[in-house]
């Protein structure tokens, strides 16, 4: 049997599906969860061939597309509370996902890429990096205090722990439950 794209029983099965997706998203249950599933399910198969294979470009592609993947559902998690009540919202989510993954070279992950996320991260890139310094900075200096409180913790119940055991041993000796001055 020939499974191409050619055969019209394939495209026929293939555009029933895609059917059946969308009415799914806009009237079925668990649309947010589906569409997020299958904005991730296609890419994370390409992105994983991507960095088993030896070109390039497309890890280039895939890391464009996580890159706006994740600056959309940033901007997801704060308006989806608004947007999600518009009937057709996860229906344009997922035909936005579709244009962004799209193996085409300037697909929506490329433009909007290069039209908004470059040019904002270029302009701010110093600044970024001075805080994410500062930040590192902080962390390290936190960790390190609270090992040093770990650890003083650690040689508290360490002598606790050694004084019962002597308390133990000397109550062992007296043969009572007096303790020895």
């Amino acid at each position: 049997m020939d499974i191409s794209a050619n055969n019209p029983v394939v495209k026929h099965a293939a555009f029933g599906l895609a059917a059946l997706v969308a009415i799914w998203l806009v009237f079925g249950y668990a649309a947010a969860f589906i569409s997020s599933f299958l904005g991730f399910l296609y890419p994370a198969y390409c992105s994983v061939k991507a960095i088993e294979s030896v070109r390039t470009e497309d890890d280039t592609q895939w890391l464009t597309y996580w890159v706006v993947y994740s600056a959309f559902g940033m901007v997801e998690f704060f308006s989806d509370i608004f947007l999600s009540w518009f009937p057709f919202y996860y229906l344009a989510k997922m035909l936005f996902l579709v244009w962004c993954m799209a193996p085409i070279s300037s697909n929506g992950s490329q433009f909007i890429y290069n039209r908004f996320i470059k040019p904002f991260v270029l302009k701010h890139q110093k600044k970024m990096d001075e805080a994410l310094d500062n930040l590192g900075e902080m962390a390290s200096s936190t960790l390190s205090e609270v090992f040093k409180g770990v650890g003083q913790a650690q040689k508290m119940a360490q002598d606790k722990a050694a004084e019962a055991a002597a308390e133990q041993v000397r109550k062992g000796m007296t043969g009572g439950d007096s303790k020895m001055e």
